[in-house]
């Protein structure tokens, strides 16, 4: 595997390592609705007299995926671990946005002193680190206030973390969004976003 400091032209692709127990729903429209129903019959195995909780989740995956694919994302992970009968919610979103639909910057510091000058959240974190394969990347770590009209009754803040992640050769960023409503395990949860981000690589 090549380092990011080693591309003189703009890799193919990316690679990303993620927990077993991720489901991969590809956000193409070609693709997306058939992942729907395969992690929909996935999460109600076994779960009878509870098919409007069935229409619900596969309506509140449809309008996630619809609304992700319309903003460059390219695939979205959902953790269907649990520890006991507690599932582990968490997802990612992987996302490469438009030319057209992000500035240009020219390296890591420059995006991330664009975002230092908005508003990146109360107690939020943000700053710049360095991916082993894939580069530096801005890290930027947020809480959100629950919506339980769209987050299927969650009343717990969210818990986000988002990596920057230029694209060698360009002025394109790649971006990992990693979000849990569990917020009892936040910090854990956080950890885990950190490794999987760190398993990123160009080919």
């Amino acid at each position: 595997m090549k380092r990011a400091a080693e591309f003189t032209s703009p890799p193919q692709d990316y690679n990303v390592v993620v927990p077993d127990g991720w489901f991969q729903l590809l956000l193409d429209p070609d693709d997306r609705d058939r992942g729907i129903i395969a992690l929909a019959e996935r999460t109600f195995r076994g779960v009878d007299n509870a098919p409007h909780l069935r229409d619900q989740f596969m309506r509140d995956l449809q309008r996630k995926a619809k609304n992700a694919y319309k903003v460059g994302g390219i695939e979205l992970y959902l953790s269907t671990l649990t520890i006991g009968p507690v599932p582990l919610a968490s997802s990612l979103l992987i996302s490469l946005p438009a030319p057209d639909e992000w500035p240009e910057y020219s390296d890591a510091d420059e995006l991330a002193e664009h975002l230092a000058g908005g508003h990146v959240g109360e107690n939020a974190e943000l700053g710049v680190v360095e991916l082993e394969m894939a580069g530096r990347a801005v890290r930027h770590r947020h809480r959100e206030a629950p919506d339980p009209e769209t987050q299927m009754g969650n009343t717990l803040p969210t818990t986000n973390l988002t990596y920057y992640v230029q694209v060698p050769a360009t002025k394109r960023w790649l971006m990992l969004n990693f979000s849990t409503p569990v917020d009892p395990l936040a910090d854990r949860m956080v950890e885990l976003f950190d490794t999987v981000s760190g398993t990123l690589h160009w080919t």
